[in-house]
């Protein structure tokens, strides 16, 4: 991504602050000065009945139902892809709105955007929402809030529209590579494809240099290390920035010399954490409310957190919830949220007191909700402690600028400023922030038109002159992460990474690994593991042991680089350039050796998720060749050495181009044969599993020679490609094998090669998407049912891997699994149904899928039939029954999903009586991790080893 031209009708340098809470607009004329930042009037809807013009707008959609709003979803402008059947608004009346209706309310849009574990492009929010409301991506709502502001700035600049402006929008300086491709991605849809990226703390100090004026180096005198610490409604920001006196005077220099670890923990959690609190009070004591009036309950707690921590607060507030339908006054509850109550439990519960060498803790702590990955530590001030103490070293900072709404609370400030002093043995300076609601905004503004007054022309007269005189001094650090690409190890050892873009280097320096050869495949899937490291230092090019603490794994690069014209592969030899970006992010050029006019661009992988690979898993990269220059990815997919050159030779053997004399004896042992060549199948690791597939892909045109080469064929090609998504590229993958179904089997008279047929789809069923299952679905239902009539007559193969093929059908609307599972119940009543049938019903109404998104799970209330059903069956004679019982009453920790407590205390009883595994308790009585037996008889196979499902 090159750097975005400076648009040549640009008048105004702007700042955005997309916040997860709200969203704030800055300008500056850019013939002007500091002192001309003002905010821009965001106008949006307050009610049904009135627009107004405000700073603020609350980043909120709210998901209408059709006719619901009127028409006042049009005014003052309709929200992005809202429709006369899907109307939508945004800002403070969606808010107002979701307080009531919370299932429609789409908020924290950017933590959901930052949030790797879902396909952040998927139309999944609001989270948890029923069929009957439109759902839009977090990609779509970030951009639809940025729209809403262009719209806003082009109604009162329509000679100056946002487009052609010098934009500038801030993201939290924690934001991964993927997190910020993904936010200017969002710009783009909006409307403004020319922006640049600026971490929040940044715009924040920037604010506050600008507010000094002429008195800057004075103020800054005394300061030697500036702790700049920014929560905000999502994320908590930590960044060192150090002074240093300029040399003859002038302008302190400024650098920017560490940032924090990406944390999820803001005003959000504070919100959850005092819905936790008054939750006895309307559900009763030991109960919990259902997710919709829980929902409710954060909403109405945001609201009394904003009043009570405002400056001339109450002394309390109340909250209502009110009831529903014709219960709407039956039901209503209020409680009293007192102002010492609120500080209480913010600063108690986020600022506790701690010693500079304690860490967070690492167990997972009760704000969970929403499906965000909150960490598991709440406490800010540990957070804090382990920060300082791996950049700061022996000197502590000496001076503190806070920003966030929730330092409007003057106890928590004051329990920030006496625990650093505590630390520091001497007391700090706080530098005032009048506003820090906009400050991040201001700032962003304030940065954009320093960049512009030092690109312009030396010859400055009258005015103009005088206006730059005011202007903030840049603050240097370059990149605050080094960036490495991970090497596998040696057997047993820990990977190894390359640094390709050490700490502190400067945007737009490219780095070129000058010493180093690598060899890139065309026309095959290409996958670049990258890791980052925001202490120590090292050189572009140097290689270490990627051990320890503080390595963050970012998304990977992967694609499928075109080959050449008229040619399937190639290999070039390619030298690598990495640099971050002008606008922010970070770039992994491949310049081939040969041409340098010839060069590719990676893209990260961002739009899928799901499962995933262990951090730094081995294999994975890049591996030493004989010269011992790196070679990426090279050979069939990403792993190269003797025993896998011989054990593609043997797939080679079985299904090359070349007709080679094997008889059906040797076919049948190829899988006997690789893994005498490679060891014990299931201990094949992910990067070598995906390197045969894509070998048995290559080769798939020869797989029907005969019934025996279409059989171990088949079952190679699941097994490997199991569970269909894992590994970067699995995407492409399946888009390669998709096409097989269609053309069904070659040997279809064989029920053997039926079932093989059965079992690859079931294994890859995970990758495919809701269309494609629902294809597979309507297959097997239609052969089932003919199974199930004609008997041991049937040449469709087993009906028992039919019936685990359906049940992995995740992707598809719980209704149908619904009907199917209806279906089942009925075979269950005859004494000859196999007891898989209760093994799929469990998977079909399970709390936790093993590879889907969360709100694609059968909704509590419909899984209540199975569950039933499982609690009637003797579970100490039915096993299948009672771990069917497990799966669908297993605790997620997520309201949407879980069972209420009643009906899992009654699961958890039974369990007792029927003397059930300890972990299967453990599972329906709290939040768990599934176990790797346990993960294996819920999806019907094992797992590569160190693939993680998200259930």
């Amino acid at each position: 991504m090159t750097p975005p031209p400076q648009p040549a009708a640009a008048r105004h340098a702007v700042g955005i602050d997309l916040g997860t809470s709200h969203t704030v607009v800055a300008h500056v004329p850019l013939d002007g000065g500091v002192a001309d930042i003002a905010l821009l009037p965001l106008a949006q809807r307050i009610s049904a009945a009135e627009v107004q013009e405000q700073p603020l707008l609350p980043s909120t959609r709210y998901q209408a139902a059709p006719g619901e709003l009127g028409d006042a979803w049009r005014q003052p402008w309709p929200a992005q892809d809202a429709t006369e059947q899907t109307p939508a608004v945004i800002g403070r009346w969606a808010r107002d709105l979701g307080a009531a209706v919370p299932g429609r309310l789409v908020a924290s849009a950017k933590s959901w955007l930052s949030h790797a574990g879902v396909d952040r492009t998927a139309p999944i929010l609001p989270w948890g929402a029923g069929q009957d409301v439109a759902k839009v991506s977090p990609l779509q709502a970030s951009s639809s809030y940025l729209a809403h502001v262009r719209a806003a700035w082009d109604a009162t600049h329509p000679d100056a529209p946002l487009a052609e402006q010098l934009v500038v929008l801030t993201v939290p300086a924690s934001f991964d590579e993927g997190a910020r491709a993904l936010t200017l991605q969002a710009a783009q849809l909006a409307g403004l494809p020319r922006v640049q990226l600026l971490e929040e703390p940044k715009a924040a100090f920037h604010d506050w240099l600008v507010l000094q004026g002429s008195q800057l180096a004075e103020q800054l005198q005394d300061s030697r290390l500036v702790l700049v610490l920014d929560v905000g409604g999502g994320t908590t920001d930590l960044t060192l920035i150090r002074v240093e006196a300029a040399p003859g005077g002038g302008l302190p220099l400024l650098t920017r010399t560490a940032v924090g670890e990406h944390l999820m923990l803001g005003g959000d959690n504070m919100d959850l954490a005092l819905a936790h609190g008054l939750e006895p009070q309307f559900a009763g004591e030991g109960q919990r409310l259902p997710a919709a009036r829980f929902a409710q309950l954060v909403q109405r707690c945001r609201l009394a957190k904003e009043q009570l921590l405002a400056a001339n607060a109450p002394e309390s507030v109340a909250v209502t919830l009110l009831g529903g339908g014709s219960q709407l006054l039956a039901q209503t509850r209020s409680a009293t949220l007192t102002r010492d109550a609120v500080r209480q439990a913010v600063v108690e519960g986020f600022l506790p007191p701690a010693q500079i060498t304690d860490q967070p803790a690492r167990r997972q702590g009760a704000l969970r909700t929403l499906s965000l990955p909150y960490p598991a530590d709440a406490a800010i001030s540990r957070h804090l402690a382990l920060f300082l103490a791996r950049h700061a070293g022996d000197q502590l900072p000496d001076t503190l600028l806070l920003n966030g709404g929730v330092f409007h609370a003057h106890a928590l400030v004051q329990r920030l400023t006496e625990q650093l002093a505590l630390w520091r043995g001497q007391p700090l300076r706080l530098l005032h922030n009048p506003h820090p609601d906009w400050a991040v905004a201001r700032g962003a503004a304030a940065h954009g038109l320093a960049q512009y007054q030092s690109k312009r022309p030396p010859a400055l007269t009258g005015q103009a002159q005088t206006a730059t005189k005011t202007v903030v001094p840049h603050i240097g650090g370059g990149a605050a992460r080094s960036y490495w690409l991970v090497l596998p190890g040696q057997a047993g050892a820990a990977p190894q990474g390359i640094c390709l873009l050490p700490r502190g280097t400067e945007e737009g320096t490219r780095m070129v690994l000058a010493g180093r050869r690598f060899a890139l495949r065309l026309g095959q899937p290409v996958r670049f593991a990258l890791v980052a490291r925001s202490q120590g230092s090292a050189q572009a090019g140097q290689i270490v042991p990627l051990a320890g603490e503080g390595w963050v794994e970012l998304p990977p690069l992967a694609t499928v680089l075109p080959a050449p014209e008229g040619r399937a592969t190639a290999k070039v030899e390619v030298q690598l350039q990495a640099c971050m970006s002008e606008v922010g992010v970070l770039e992994l050029r491949c310049v081939d050796t040969r041409d340098e006019a010839q060069s590719w661009l990676l893209p990260f992988a961002v739009r899928a998720a799901g499962p995933h690979p262990h951090p730094l898993p081995e294999g994975e990269g890049a591996k030493p060749t004989a010269d011992r220059s790196p070679s990426l990815l090279w050979g069939e997919g990403g792993v190269r050495g003797s025993p896998l050159d011989a054990a593609i030779a043997h797939i080679d053997r079985i299904f090359g181009n070349q007709g080679q004399d094997v008889s059906p004896k040797e076919v049948r042992q190829l899988r006997a044969t690789l893994e005498k060549t490679l060891g014990p199948r299931e201990s094949w690791p992910l990067p070598l599993l995906r390197t045969l597939f894509d070998a048995l892909l290559a080769r798939a045109k020869r797989r029907r020679r005969s019934a025996e080469h279409e059989r171990v064929w088949l079952n190679l090609a699941g097994w490997c490609l199991r569970p269909g998504l894992g590994a970067e590229l699995d995407g492409w993958r399946l888009q390669q094998l998709w096409p097989l179904y269609a053309q069904g089997l070659g040997h279809s008279q064989e029920g053997a090669n039926w079932t093989e047929w059965w079992v690859l789809w079931r294994r890859v069923a995970a990758g495919l998407d809701e269309a494609q299952q629902m294809q597979v679905l309507e297959d097997v239902a239609g052969r089932m049912q003919q199974t199930v009539q004609r008997g041991a007559k049937s040449r469709w193969g087993s009906y028992d891997d039919m019936l685990r093929l359906f049940a992995a059908m995740e992707a598809v609307p719980w209704q149908y699994r619904q009907e199917m599972g209806r279906w089942m119940l009925e075979r269950l009543k005859r004494p000859d149904e196999p007891p898989h049938t209760w093994w799929a019903i469990g998977r079909l109404a399970a709390r936790a899928p093993l590879a889907a998104n969360a709100h694609l799970v059968m909704p509590p209330e419909a899984a209540q039939e199975f569950l039933q059903a499982t609690l009637a069956q003797d579970w100490r004679k039915n096993e299948p029954a009672m771990f069917a019982a497990v799966q669908i009453a297993r605790m997620t920790g997520e309201r949407l999903l879980d069972l209420d407590e009643a009906q899992r205390a009654r699961v958890l009883d039974k369990l007792r009586a029927s003397g059930a595994p300890e972990r299967w308790l453990a599972q329906v009585a709290q939040v768990q991790e599934m176990n790797a037996e346990d993960r294996r008889l819920s999806l019907g196979d094992s797992l590569p080893p160190g693939l993680v499902l998200v259930g």
